[in-house]
């Protein structure tokens, strides 16, 4: 901040002009020297006591900063500025509610202070009061409607709020005002991206790069938004650039872990995660990324146990309910009831569903909660008692559990997956009613199933999902009876294909298994359907992208989880028509009998 001179007293001396002139000519030294002399003569100085002050604080010494404003606001207890040092000081100095009070006695002598009402806001914005935070920044906008920080600050605390097209209008008036504010510039590529607008918002945030070019944040979410676009490149050299303006910005580490276990570079993915957790240890994004990586490397123990951070990932923590009666940790179930909580995807459900036959074989009467489209599929399950809707009154229990828990409880590797074979088993009646409306059986000709699309609100649906057409090379292949499994909005799609949408017929997964059942093979995205298939032992070809999940593992054909099924990956991102094209190839060797 600018120094103040407006209030020196009436005849300074000559030894503090000096000593001033060599601080804002940034001879440090001199300048220093020349505070003391002055002290040394009047130590009551309040003009030389703040000047000394600002000197110390500018250069990061806040413990003798607060010293010295201190004794300042002591000799010129109604100087406003004064205060308002001394409450930056305080706050350097890690003194926080001291400093919100030398503040807010600031602006009781100078209400048109706007630092003091942006500090203070800050401060607010600092315990997750956003409301209190948007007010103090408006009142900010009121007292200096033309400072372009003042708007920007009201972005921010828009956008920290949960308003980040109100938080864009802001930035927007700030860049009328100041266009070259990368701050501003900053702030609203952050919005923008919160909106979904991602070429607008690394528009914006690369423009703050070019302003501020050691502004790490606005790298690092520069690396972000080019990394949802698709250009992992330039993903990668933004948040490595972020790394080299502040090695210490530990979310950088956490982006770039996640881009290099996308990448499939997993050694490194681990090496950033872990120098993200050096920086702060309860960081859960590290936690549950570093866990990613190690399940995607097949090291199960260590990964679902980094796993557990998912509950307190913010994007994922208000997923999970603790109930009133003990979290199951892995202790003796006999004669127990234990409640299972279903979690994240349909496929998930139906992927775990294999340990609840472990579970009962221990000695546990086991409950499953569970999305209301899986409870028929679901109630039947080995070691099932009883399977409810998660939505709905949940029952009496002993201890529950959430579902992917399970295997780090019950210490599982790759070796020792229960199930793989399959594990559950279609309605045969339902079987039977399927029979009359799929392709008649004709001699050499399978019937198989195709699904090209996942659920479009999962986070990774653009990369795992494949275009409609892309199939059209398998459906032309003569000899085979092609039926759609699509569902949701993909589903009427299947016309495209010149196939039958069947998804009004298959209202639940129990619907759907006994369709299945009537079905030589499944050709499918990564979706639940996959799931279905293998856990239901039906034969699965799965079409993986270039960066899959983490149960699929790296560079295997086959799945310890599901023996009936195998693998195509994506050569390169968005290789879907390598992937058909070698389905294509395995079809046509494949002896024209049913599985």
């Amino acid at each position: 901040m600018p120094l103040d001179t407006h209030s020196q007293p009436p005849t300074p001396s000559p030894g503090l002009m000096q000593a001033l002139a060599d601080h804002e000519a940034g001879r440090i030294a001199e300048a220093e020297a020349g505070y003391r002399q002055v002290l040394a003569a009047a130590p009551e100085d309040g003009h030389a006591l703040y000047l000394y002050g600002m000197l110390a604080l500018q250069n990061a010494r806040p413990a003798e900063a607060v010293d010295l404003l201190g004794r300042a606001a002591e000799a010129r207890p109604e100087h406003a500025e004064t205060r308002f040092a001394l409450g930056n000081a305080l706050w350097q100095h890690r003194d926080k509610p001291a400093a919100i009070a030398a503040w807010q006695l600031a602006l009781e002598r100078d209400g048109t202070l706007v630092g003091a009402v942006l500090n203070l806001a800050r401060a607010r914005a600092e315990t997750g009061d956003y409301g209190a935070t948007v007010a103090l920044c408006h009142e900010a906008t009121r007292i200096a409607p033309r400072d372009a920080s003042a708007h920007a600050a009201l972005g921010a605390a828009l956008l920290g709020g949960g308003q980040p097209e109100a938080a864009v209008r802001a930035a927007d008036t700030a860049l009328e005002l100041s266009p070259r504010l990368a701050e501003a510039h900053f702030l609203r590529g952050t919005a923008l991206k919160q909106l979904g607008k991602l070429a607008e918002a690394a528009a914006a945030l690369a423009r703050a790069a070019e302003l501020a070019p050691r502004h790490a944040q606005a790298l690092l979410n520069l690396g972000n938004a080019e990394w949802a676009l698709g250009d992992a490149a330039a993903a990668e050299l933004h948040c490595r650039a972020a790394l080299v303006a502040d090695p210490r910005l530990a979310e950088a580490h956490v982006s770039l872990g996640c881009l290099l276990t996308n990448t499939g570079r997993l050694p490194e993915a681990m090496a950033a995660c872990r120098a993200a957790l050096a920086l702060k240890p309860d960081l859960a994004e590290a936690h549950w990324n570093l866990g990613i990586a190690q399940l995607l490397d097949g090291d199960l123990q260590a990964g679902f146990g980094e796993y557990e951070w998912r509950k307190r990932h913010p994007a994922h923590a208000a997923d999970f309910r603790r109930l009133p009666q003990p979290e199951w940790q892995g202790e003796p179930l006999e004669d127990r009831t234990l409640l299972v909580l279903a979690e994240q995807g349909l496929g998930d459900a139906i992927m775990f569903a294999r340990f609840l036959a472990v579970l009962e074989a221990r000695g546990a009467r086991v409950l499953l909660a569970c999305d209301r489209r899986l409870v028929p599929l679901l109630a039947a399950a080995p070691g099932v008692a009883r399977a409810v809707p998660r939505d709905g009154p949940l029952p009496e229990c002993d201890a529950w559990v959430d579902q992917m828990s399970l295997p780090r409880h019950l210490g599982t590797g790759l070796e020792s997956i229960p199930g793989a074979a399959g594990y559950l088993r279609p309605d045969a009646a339902r079987v039977a009613t399927w029979e009359p409306r799929l392709p008649k059986r004709r001699a050499g000709a399978r019937r198989i199933g195709l699904v090209w699309a996942g659920n479009p609100l999962h986070s990774n649906d653009a990369q795992r999902s494949c275009p409609v057409e892309a199939l059209r090379p398998l459906t032309a292949m003569a000899g085979d009876d092609f039926v759609s499994l699509q569902l949701g909005p993909a589903a009427a799609e299947a016309r495209t294909l010149g196939l039958a949408d069947h998804s009004a017929s298959l209202p639940d997964y129990a619907e759907t298994a006994a369709l299945l059942a009537g079905l030589d093979l499944v050709i499918t995205v990564d979706t639940s359907v996959a799931h279905a298939a293998g856990a239901l032992g039906r034969p699965v070809w799965l079409m993986l992208p270039h960066a899959p999940d983490w149960r699929w593992l790296m560079g295997r054909a086959d799945s310890p989880w599901y023996a009936s099924a195998r693998l195509f990956r994506q050569a390169t991102p968005g290789d879907w028509a390598g992937v058909v094209a070698a389905i294509g190839t395995a079809l046509a060797a494949e002896p024209p009998a049913l599985y």
